[in-house]
């Protein structure tokens, strides 16, 4: 009787080609989602840039100025003068901060005009938002 050769062991070898595929799929997933997990309360507009801190984690009421001087409450339009009825119970239960994202084209007197309102309204703190240089 015949026996069957002893099968010579193989080494093991490790694929690297799906183990960067599945790399660069994680990498673009987290990406997306990090991207999405960004808190804008505000229109898009064109920022003035400038150096300034971060703010707060909290969620302040932003005020948004657009280049054709429309007005924006956390993305509901408002005019001059439903602008403080329309924040005061924005920020009753907030510490009264508001965020202004004023476009770089706006005329100032709305801007000013606008920031008073929101003061009517309660707001104590304004933070002017700004682009950083790149």
């Amino acid at each position: 009787m015949k026996l069957p050769r002893a099968r010579r062991s193989r080494r093991g070898r490790i694929e690297i080609i799906p183990m960067i595929d599945v790399m660069l799929f994680l990498l673009a997933t987290f990406m997306l989602a990090s991207l999405s997990m960004q808190n804008l309360h505000s229109i898009a507009v064109n920022l003035p840039r400038g150096q300034a801190q971060r703010t707060p984690s909290s969620m302040p009421v932003t005020l948004t100025v657009t280049q054709d001087q429309r007005l924006f409450l956390n993305k509901t339009p408002v005019t001059l003068d439903t602008l403080a009825d329309t924040l005061k119970p924005m920020i009753e239960g907030s510490q009264s901060s508001v965020i202004v994202a004023a476009d770089r084209s706006a005329p100032s007197g709305i801007v000013v005009e606008a920031m008073l309102e929101t003061r009517k309204a309660g707001a104590e703190h304004f933070m002017i938002a700004v682009k950083h240089p790149e």
